[in-house]
């Protein structure tokens, strides 16, 4: 495996991470703890997960399955960079009760000590605002931020889905405020296929040291060889994968896809992952792995290297918006 420097921070994270977001939904507990002692196994030191995985009425599920795991000892915790997220509705079904969901200063408070019973730890490595929340002001955010730092619950802060404009307005009130590391990683879709990130959000992220952590790097399995899957009699898709297949130009790009990358003998999930670790700015792409399998595979990616003749013929099939600002300004 290899590692980099989260963002501005002295930590040292993996090129992969961990995202476990189908322990509990689709993955079992006992399958969930193989596939982490995995990723360790492989060097994947930084795992990601959040408060609302499980989803549902099994909401924290997630978050419970990594601390049983945790619990077996053998300095798994030690090992692991933790991140977790904070912002959705942890209260039952149906309408939120009042400071049970978003950032103010009450519901984060509320919210890291219900994850650090879950996560059967005293600490949060990375503590991420999993959306932008419109009504709590930036100083009062920061306030119990520090408080929490303060008390050893978290060490580092980072964002989720935050557009470019409100990276900067978090970090320079942070800055302002004095004290205040601010966020030193964001997390946002990127991925072949959806390159908006280079227009706003990632440029923001170099100028402020913040590691960009993209999710969904196979595009919900567009990328993942998608359209051989299911010529194979493999499953069938669905979600994100099926929605671009309906339409007939973006299928045509999908084949062009895998054509090319059967030509250079390249397995597509793991080619979308290699072309993210190009990208500037990029920590290391989330994957989410059901299976050890899926993991061996992803892993592989981290020391597979692409011609600079792939990477062109890549971008000219899913071409990215172009340098900021003349992507959008002329």
């Amino acid at each position: 495996m290899k590692y980099t420097q989260l963002g501005r921070t002295g930590l040292e994270v993996s090129r992969l991470v961990l995202g476990t977001m189908n322990f509990g939904p689709q993955t079992d507990e006992a399958d969930s703890h193989t596939i982490m002692d995995a990723a360790l196994d492989t060097g994947i030191n930084f795992f990601d997960t959040a408060n609302v995985y499980g989803w549902g009425e099994n909401k924290g599920r997630t978050e419970s399955i990594i601390g049983t795991w945790f619990a077996q000892g053998g300095d798994r915790r030690d090992k692991v960079v933790l991140a977790t997220k904070v912002y959705g509705n942890m209260g039952p079904e149906g309408d939120a009760w009042p400071n049970h969901h978003k950032l103010s200063a009450l519901n984060i408070r509320r919210a890291v000590d219900a994850s650090l019973k879950r996560l059967q730890t005293d600490h949060i490595d990375v503590y991420q605002f999993h959306h932008v929340d419109r009504q709590t002001p930036l100083d009062e955010i920061w306030q119990a931020i520090d408080v929490l730092v303060q008390q050893g619950k978290i060490l580092y802060v980072g964002s989720s889905n935050f557009p470019g404009y409100k990276i900067a307005q978090a970090n320079e009130i942070a800055a302002r405020r004095g004290g205040t590391i601010g966020l030193v990683s964001e997390q946002c879709l990127y991925n072949l296929a959806e390159r908006r990130a280079e227009m706003e959000v990632i440029p923001a992220a170099r100028e402020y040291g913040l590691g960009v952590i993209p999710w969904s790097p196979l595009h919900g399995g567009v990328l993942g060889g998608v359209i051989r899957k299911q010529t194979e009699g493999g499953r069938r898709a669905s979600g994100r994968a099926a929605e671009t297949l309906a339409d007939p130009k973006s299928r045509a790009q999908i084949q062009s896809y895998e054509d090319l990358l059967d030509k250079h003998g390249i397995e597509p999930g793991e080619a979308a992952l290699a072309w993210l670790l190009t990208r500037p700015g990029v920590t290391g792409p989330i994957v989410g792995p059901r299976t050890a399998d899926q993991l061996a595979s992803a892993v592989r990616a981290v020391d597979l290297e692409l011609s600079e003749e792939l990477l062109a013929s890549l971008d000219e099939i899913f071409p990215g918006p172009g340098p900021s600002p003349e992507a959008f300004a002329w």
